[in-house]
């Protein structure tokens, strides 16, 4: 049976631009939605011609800012992508959305399209931290679009961003719990991290944005899982947490380093193509990409077959994140390196004595929660 895939929409456009954020998103005036929408489906086209049947386990709507479309537009991407790689089982289809008044009032259109997962961008549920974020709603619209949330998808989650300047123990934790009193069954927990190239990174280098220092964020961390655990949510990713069965199988795809493909301005993919791991790039600028998939089909701007060192390297990268850890037979048949070839032995060996990482029960390997916290500057002592 061919390889299950995961399928990414990139949708570009949003209201304003958040200054913590470096993702591929654009603010316009105006968007040709009927335009973008032929663009995607004819990208979504030629990737089925290319790729063949395969089982559809999972699309993810992403941005940008994915509950601007049309819920019209969601239902013909759906429509067109389960038809192009018939589902052996009903996949998980989630679409990003933030919890402004005007795009909480499409959430029971994005229901009726096919969406059977929400992720609502919240980030704080302090007016004054939404100020400070960038954000356009308040914590009253974004309490309000998780009940409505809630009532309206079988699962659903929502980001919250975490370790802001000044904020307290205290404060996080009950900000938390305000959230987890909903009852969701997953949520994304982000530490803010200064982005190159950003409003928030022009700030912090003139001093201007100073983030907690390194003990308060180790314990912000230790907060957050500690209050996730009281609402039976276990952290199954560095930054996601879950019950037991709601954890976002198509992340899941990215971090098992499984076929994903992606289709939209600037997305990525890794598809196996003639029994060939590849990588791929879309077109970042949106009026570029659609340009390119008018006048070719298509709106891939490169690829490239991956060899055996890096298909090593990204599948430590990405499974090092998991609580589960690396299987080591998966590794060796997805990479065709043995994991215990693809990892610095002596690194390897220091950080089992720290306590940062452990062996798993199938000899694999798996950080602690201790590696976790420190994962940023352990993968690159680990990964050769």
């Amino acid at each position: 049976m061919p390889e299950p895939l995961a399928l990414y929409v990139h949708w570009p456009f949003c209201l304003s631009r958040c200054p913590y954020c470096d993702f591929n998103s654009h603010v316009r005036e105006r968007i040709d939605e009927r335009r973008f929408r032929a663009a995607l489906l004819a990208d979504l086209a030629w990737e089925a011609g290319r790729l063949g049947p395969r089982p559809l386990a999972s699309i993810f709507f992403g941005g940008g800012t994915p509950s601007l479309m049309s819920p019209e537009t969601v239902a013909a991407l759906i429509e067109a992508a389960t038809r192009a790689f018939p589902p052996a089982t009903p996949p998980e289809i989630t679409l990003e959305a933030n919890p402004t008044s005007v795009e909480a009032a499409k959430l029971a259109g994005f229901r009726a399209a096919g969406v059977n997962r929400i992720s609502l961008g919240i980030q704080a549920l302090d007016d004054s931290a939404l100020a400070f974020l960038g954000r356009r709603h308040s914590a009253a619209q974004a309490l309000a679009a998780l009940e409505t949330a809630r009532a309206l998808f079988p699962r659903a989650s929502f980001d919250l961003i975490y370790a802001r300047p000044g904020q307290t123990r205290a404060a996080w934790r009950a900000e938390l719990r305000r959230a987890l009193a909903f009852g969701l069954d997953h949520l994304s927990l982000y530490q803010l991290t200064i982005e190159p190239g950003t409003p928030f990174a022009r700030l912090h280098d003139r001093g201007e944005l100073v983030l907690p220092d390194e003990a308060t964020q180790a314990a912000l961390y230790r907060a957050t899982e500690e209050e996730a655990a009281r609402a039976g949510l276990a952290p199954y990713e560095v930054s996601n947490y879950a019950a037991p069965g709601a954890e976002s199988r198509h992340n899941l795809a990215y971090w098992r380093y499984l076929d994903h493909a992606g289709i939209g301005p600037g997305a990525h993919g890794r598809i196996t193509i003639g029994g060939r791991l590849t990588a791929t790039a879309r077109v970042r600028a949106p009026e570029a990409w659609a340009e390119a998939v008018e006048r070719r089909g298509h709106g891939v701007r490169e690829e490239e077959e991956l060899s055996a060192a890096a298909r090593a390297r990204e599948a430590l990268l990405m499974g090092l994140r998991l609580a589960e850890g690396i299987d080591p037979a998966r590794f060796l048949a997805r990479t065709g390196v043995a994991l215990v070839d693809a990892l610095d032995p002596a690194a390897l060996a220091a950080a089992e004595a720290e306590g940062l990482v452990a062996r798993t029960p199938a000899g694999g390997i798996a950080t602690t929660r201790a590696g976790r916290l420190r994962l940023d500057a352990l993968l690159p002592r680990l990964v050769r």
